[in-house]
């Protein structure tokens, strides 16, 4: 569902995704902006919907995270940019670009591997007969003398 107008990004909101994302409690997030702050003003810096400047640049250092981000991310957006990725690949998975072709039967590979494997066993078994009768002859020749 798309609309003309563009929604207003939630600076406050955005810092709190940000925070929970980077797992800080916000009486973490107030100890990274320095001595003055606290949980509670943490709290109510998360419910602005716009966040000032300079003080939009400090929580950015705390975040370790890009000042545009906050200013930026609109979770529906993203939800719908996925979405319509995922939606894509996967219709064009099933649907359009399943062109894999295989240009030999796997069936017949398996059966051409079992007779290869069949010729060896069977060589092996005339070596190892061969073998065996020198051994005997050789007997043979000893027992003789």
């Amino acid at each position: 569902m798309t609309t003309d107008r563009p929604t207003k990004v939630h600076q406050g909101r955005n810092v709190k995704r940000f925070r929970e994302m980077l797992g800080l409690k916000q009486e973490a997030l107030a100890a990274e902006l320095g001595e003055d702050w606290n949980q509670k003003r943490v709290s109510m810096l998360e419910a602005k919907e716009e966040i000032e400047a300079d003080l939009l640049s400090q929580v950015a250092k705390a975040l370790k995270v890009p000042e545009a981000a906050i200013q930026n991310f609109d979770e529906q957006a993203a939800v719908n940019y996925f979405n319509t990725f995922n939606d894509n690949s996967i219709n064009q998975g099933a649907v359009g670009s399943n062109n894999f072709s295989c240009n030999f039967n796997p069936i017949d590979k398996i059966v051409e591997l079992f007779e290869e494997n069949k010729k060896l066993y069977i060589e092996k078994l005339e070596m190892l007969e061969r073998l065996l009768q020198a051994e005997k002859e050789k007997n043979e020749l000893l027992k003789g003398k």
